[in-house]
């Protein structure tokens, strides 16, 4: 495998961060790095495979002056919408993690482990789309049981860490949570969250759409009927929760209505897919959680059990760091698929 010359747009963010680690760990093939931020930032210092490396200003033509092969995209909507197409131009593929471009017909949007077919279309536009880290849980543990029985609906309830909020929503948890035990609780600052997040929840993610649900719930809808090229019924309520890091999801299937459900079956298609791994014995205490998922690549499920009523649903729970499997894994996942695919041709 040759090696690349790489990017990181948002270097100094949490998920730039997070993708040196996971470039690292990945031994991924690279001949040149290429950190890249905002004027704000560049000067600074990152730490690679024990190399200090400087952080460089994010321009049009840095792309080109580096000879960028592959660029991931972390910084923000904004800046993908500005700076892809000069990554594109000066011949790099771009993937990018941030919202803007999933809808696009265009754009592919990828889960490699899910529908790495799609990979293939990068050419169209030169950019390829990771998906909201939600989704990417999620569709990890719905494909298999798709292709087991047949999925017709998904009805999802998100318990969503502080970190799906970027390094300001971790550090207003923590500072609000040491104000708590100052009993200065109700002088705290809420800057990252609508309401106090410390001791609390909040059943919003993003903002109000007219039919009442949130932006991140229709991003849940929309994305996995995209990944999955299927017109699944989809419904999500997201909600943010006092966890530092790792997203939970409550997830019930309805199957084809000729379905019966056989929960051992289920555990096997799931114990089967690739980095998805089962902990299920209720009776043992034994099930994901955030603690167990957290600096992990693994999507976790439990909790399975059929419906009481309706022998074609079944109900279970799934955990996965959000910040790795949810963003910078799943990047770095796209890229290696991307050098596989490329070698073939």
């Amino acid at each position: 495998m040759r090696s690349f010359n790489v990017a990181v747009v948002g270097a100094t963010g949490a998920v730039g961060e997070e993708l040196f680690r996971v470039l690292e760990e990945y031994n991924f093939p690279i001949s040149k790095l290429v950190p890249l931020a905002s004027s704000r930032s560049a000067g600074s210092k990152i730490e690679y495979k024990n190399k200090e490396y400087t952080v460089l200003e994010l321009t049009p033509t840095c792309f080109e002056e580096n000879e960028v092969e592959i660029a991931f995209f972390s910084a923000g909507g904004s800046v993908s919408a500005e700076f892809a197409k000069y990554a594109v131009e000066a011949g790099a593929v771009v993937i990018d993690n941030t919202s803007h471009f999933r809808m696009d017909k265009n754009v592919p949007l990828v889960v490699p482990e899910v529908n790495p077919e799609d990979i293939e279309l990068w050419k169209q536009t030169g950019i390829i789309a990771n998906p909201n880290c939600s989704t990417i849980q999620m569709v990890l543990s719905l494909k298999p049981l798709d292709e087991l029985y047949g999925i017709k609906r998904v009805d999802v309830s998100t318990y969503q860490a502080v970190s799906g909020a970027g390094k300001k929503g971790m550090e207003e948890l923590v500072k609000q949570m040491q104000d708590f035990f100052a009993f200065k609780l109700d002088e705290t600052e809420i800057n990252a969250f609508a309401h106090q997040i410390a001791l609390n929840v909040i059943p919003q993610i993003d903002v109000a759409q007219e039919n009442g649900f949130t932006k991140e719930e229709m991003k849940m809808v929309k994305e996995t009927q995209k990944i999955m090229h299927k017109e699944l019924q989809v419904a999500a309520t997201c909600v943010r929760v006092p966890v530092l890091r790792s997203h939970s999801e409550s997830i019930t299937v309805t199957f084809e209505d000729d379905v019966v459900v056989d929960v051992e079956e289920v555990r096997e298609a799931l114990a089967r897919f690739e980095n998805v791994e089962v902990i299920d014995d209720l009776k043992s205490n034994a099930y994901p959680m955030p603690i167990i998922a957290t600096d992990t690549d693994i999507t976790y499920v439990g909790r399975i059990r059929k419906d009481v009523y309706a022998s074609n649903v079944v109900h279970y729970f799934n955990v996965a760091d959000q910040v790795r499997v949810g963003a910078a894994t799943n990047a770095v996942r796209i890229a290696l698929k991307w050098i596989e695919l490329e070698s073939d041709i």
